[in-house]
């Protein structure tokens, strides 16, 4: 994101570097219109690298993703997270995500640049996910397959750097066949989603810009092979939300650090076990702490 007060040219450098979960340039969870940052005169980028860690030890077990992106003309970018996963502490659902992690490949083009043609302009990029061997939750009620899923999305992307009030606005849609970032498993179709978000850049000491932000991606109504575990044969899974602070450099920036609060998912419907009866199936994943680093060289 970026800093309050910085000049244009400064403003690309830092909102470029950032990496989200999934090791694309934008938020903590949802691209934006920017691509990693390549000097002037530089076709080639230098690498952007990015750990983000998601604490969700009681049903679906902790995430960490290590991720890598290469930037092109400040036009386009390509990148490769590793997600590893441990595994959570419930006898019983937790068996869904008894696997060790999957692959996710980025792309992004910038078709618009912020700023091009006029200082309202907003960046405007493609982009595209492809997440392998996913086994989580769909792969499980399957015997242990995985699936391959994925994104294609457009975002636009406005950092406005002026009075009153500076911001970073992004908004989106993607059309996917994943369920929270692969991490629910397969969605039931293929479909079309909103994501956005938005950041308030404030200076802060020692040079730095102090980013609070939030960050929505609306999820797939369904989950397939999830339906045969609940009563009435259907998840209940909510909009992913994100609230969190970006601290990063003002200017020349080569780091960017995250934390924050995840909405995901409680109770997404009820099953029966006997003897026990009617039992809620509750992820507790809602108010989980993530925290992310990027770093670029």
């Amino acid at each position: 994101m970026c800093g309050a007060g910085l000049p244009a040219v400064a403003t690309a450098t830092i909102t470029a570097q950032n990496l989200t979960l999934e090791g694309q340039t934008g938020g903590f969870i949802t691209p934006t219109a920017y691509v990693v940052y390549s000097a002037k005169g530089q076709f080639f980028s230098y690498p952007a690298v990015g750990y983000h860690f998601i604490h969700v030890p009681k049903v679906i077990g902790n995430v960490h993703t290590f991720s890598i992106a290469e930037g092109f003309a400040n036009r386009a970018e390509v990148g490769y997270t590793r997600s590893v996963h441990q595994v959570g502490d419930d006898p019983l659902l937790s068996s869904l995500w008894h696997f060790a992690g999957m692959n996710v490949f980025s792309g992004k083009v910038v078709a618009l640049k912020d700023g091009q043609g006029g200082p309202l302009t907003p960046g405007l990029a493609v982009g595209a996910v492809v997440r392998t061997g996913d086994g989580f939750v769909t792969g499980a009620l399957a015997g242990g397959t995985s699936y391959t899923n994925e994104d294609i999305y457009v975002a636009v992307t406005k950092t406005w750097l002026h009075p009153p009030v500076p911001f970073l606005a992004n908004i989106g849609w993607k059309a996917t066949n994943a369920s929270i970032y692969g991490l629910g498993g397969q969605a039931t179709r293929f479909g079309g989603r909103l994501f956005g978000g938005l950041g308030i850049p404030i200076p802060g000491p020692l040079k730095t810009a102090i980013v609070p932000a939030a960050g929505f991606t609306q999820e797939p109504p369904q989950v397939r092979n999830l339906g045969r575990l609940l009563v009435d044969g259907k998840a209940h899974i909510p909009t992913t939300v994100d609230f969190a602070v970006r601290i990063t450099q003002r200017e020349n920036p080569h780091f960017a650090f995250d934390i924050g609060i995840g909405e995901v998912a409680n109770t997404i419907g009820t099953t029966f076990i006997f003897p026990a009866g009617f039992v809620p199936v509750n992820l507790h994943a809602r108010n989980i702490v993530g925290m992310g680093l990027s770093l670029r060289y």
